[in-house]
């Protein structure tokens, strides 16, 4: 007996409840640790715009500089004195989403009054979609242990906190945090309706009140959140059927009673975004790979990227990608037919429809319209799967393996998740932007030109956003086929006026790149050109963050004396 008790205590210590604990606290502390720990991306400065109302105000850059700091004041809340003024902002910004935004308004609005309340830093625009995720996390328990029971419940808590994937979009400004928490309350929601309906013990009319409550406003909820969220509603429409055919017809209504709420901007704002968004941009096919193969390969990448690599996709290889979530793939096959044969037929079911009906259904609907919105935004429009995948990986846990590996294994999945969510934050470069900022603060009183060639909006606002707005910097933001025409005339009509230009040379402009790299050889020679006749060269920067988008040469040349 004495000898086993150093043994039974170290068990004891190691225990999965403890290590889940252990887990979510890490979860919830790189959240707020790393709340300004990066700059925006392409993204998050459009939400930003969009949540300040400015969008209608925002003009494409033309032939001639601007002032960079008109663009900043657009980044900023309008100056108000009255309560109609106030009023006046939020219907210019419900106006500018209907102008061309693909997206419900839900975000975007609470968004622009979090803004009212911490203004529009980094930690402060993020920190709102942190406590969506923080809520998301502790409903993940009530969610797992209603399927899983105590310990079960904390370790999908657990892997849903660490989840590298899901961590990344909880410090994104954008609507993919407060999805999964829609996803995890109305499932939860519906779960716990189902078991009263078929319980011998009538529910006080409280109890009623409140999970029905809550059924039908996270519905609403996820639905002007990200409109695939209408998966989700098919999702548990299927739930109610797998779980609870006989009383199919009273879910069915409180399912109706979420959607309905939502009608009036449907009919009303849905259709308008309708006519006016961009929405080919959602789906366009660049491979050459055939079109079955490609859908295939979505849904692997998808796989992969939600559950295994997270964020890390947007820098791997695609083959990369693919083999990450052909392995996901394996090893769920693996563990489903494991559960089978240990007998969870029921729980089984229940987290394979959560986690993996919705993307099949995502790709039967692309196969059917031949797009390729599954791939879209490397695994962020099917952000949806997440809990149902994790609640896999928890039962598999949980039901399937042996007592005496349960802990190593549960461990391990923690460890490798921690792993790679530490490596994503503190391993890759998120500051370009902020190193083009401290090129132009090094002698910011001196009249500075930026030469850009690229017209993206997400370039301009980033570059208004962390340029010193009391620097006195005018923007060219050209194409690369007119931007050494353009440059050389400003030069030319104005020689004296700069007494910098820093000339940004962006990887990819976006919407505008040239064909061929003889072209783009090309153009940067002539700019080369233009600037060496007035300008020496000073510094030289190779600026690269997580995305192409983020593939810049910096280039300082002040003027040369005598010119």
């Amino acid at each position: 007996m004495k000898t086993n008790l150093p043994n039974n205590n170290l068990k004891q210590f190691f225990s999965i409840e403890k290590l889940a604990l252990i887990a979510i606290a890490l979860g919830v502390i790189l959240r707020i640790i790393n709340l300004g720990s990066r700059e925006f991306w392409y993204d998050e400065v459009l939400s930003l715009l969009l949540s300040t109302s400015k969008n209608s105000l925002y003009k494409t850059p033309g032939d001639l500089p601007v002032v960079l700091s008109q663009y900043t004041s657009l980044l900023n809340l309008p100056n108000e004195g009255s309560i109609r003024d106030f009023l006046l902002t939020i219907v210019d910004l419900i106006k500018s989403l209907l102008r061309g935004e693909p997206h419900p308004p839900i975000f975007f609005l609470s968004q622009h009054f979090w803004l009212r309340l911490f203004g529009n830093s980094e930690a402060g625009m993020r920190s709102l979609n942190t406590l969506f995720s923080i809520g998301a996390i502790a409903g993940s328990y009530g969610l797992g242990k209603f399927v899983l029971g105590h310990r079960g419940g904390l370790l999908f808590t657990a892997l849903l906190a660490l989840n590298p994937f899901y961590l990344f979009h909880s410090l994104n400004v954008r609507m993919y945090a407060p999805l999964v928490l829609w996803v995890i309350l109305s499932t939860w929601a519906l779960l716990h309706l189902i078991a009263q309906q078929n319980s011998d013990i009538s529910p006080s009319r409280r109890s009623q009140l409140l999970w029905n409550g809550l059924l039908i406003i996270s519905i609403a909820a996820g639905l002007m959140t990200f409109y695939l969220y209408a998966y989700w509603i098919i999702v548990l429409g299927v739930l109610v059927l797998y779980l609870d055919r006989r009383h199919w017809f009273q879910h069915g209504l409180r399912l109706g009673a979420g959607v309905l709420l939502t009608i009036p901007w449907i009919l009303w704002g849905t259709i308008k975004q309708l006519r006016n968004a961009d929405l080919d941009r959602f789906g366009k096919a660049q491979s050459t790979s055939p079109p079955l193969l490609r859908h295939l390969q979505d849904f692997a990448n998808t796989l992969g990227t939600d559950i295994l690599i997270g964020d890390w996709a947007t820098s791997l290889d695609p083959i990369v990608i693919t083999l990450a979530g052909c392995l996901v793939i394996l090893a769920f096959v693996s563990f489903s037919i494991h559960l089978w044969k240990q007998d969870e037929k029921r729980n089984l079911g229940i987290v394979l429809i959560l986690g993996i009906v919705p993307i099949l259904l995502a790709l039967c609907v692309d196969i059917a319209s031949k797009k390729f919105t599954l791939g879209f935004g490397f695994g962020r429009t099917m952000i949806i799967i997440l809990p149902g995948c994790l609640l896999l990986i928890a039962l598999w846990v949980e039901k399937a393996i042996a007592k005496q590996w349960r802990t190593l294994i549960a461990s391990g999945l923690l460890l490798i998740y921690l792993t790679i969510s530490i490596g994503d934050l503190s391993l890759r470069n998120r500051t370009v932007f902020r190193s083009i900022a401290e090129l132009v603060a090094k002698d910011v009183n001196q009249p500075t030109l930026i030469a850009m060639n690229s017209k993206a909006w997400g370039h301009v606002n980033r570059l208004a956003y962390y340029i010193p707005t009391d620097s006195s910097v005018m923007l060219l933001s050209q194409t690369p086929a007119k931007l050494a025409t353009s440059l050389e005339q400003v030069l030319k009509e104005k020689p004296e006026k700069y007494f910098r230009v820093l000339w940004l040379d962006s990887e990819y402009p976006l919407w505008s790149k040239l064909e061929t790299q003889a072209e783009v050889e090309l153009e940067q020679k002539k700019i080369q050109q233009i600037l060496s006749s007035q300008f020496q060269l000073k510094a030289t920067q190779n600026l690269a963050g997580t995305m192409n988008l983020d593939k810049f040469t910096a280039k300082l040349y002040t003027r040369s004396s005598g010119t």
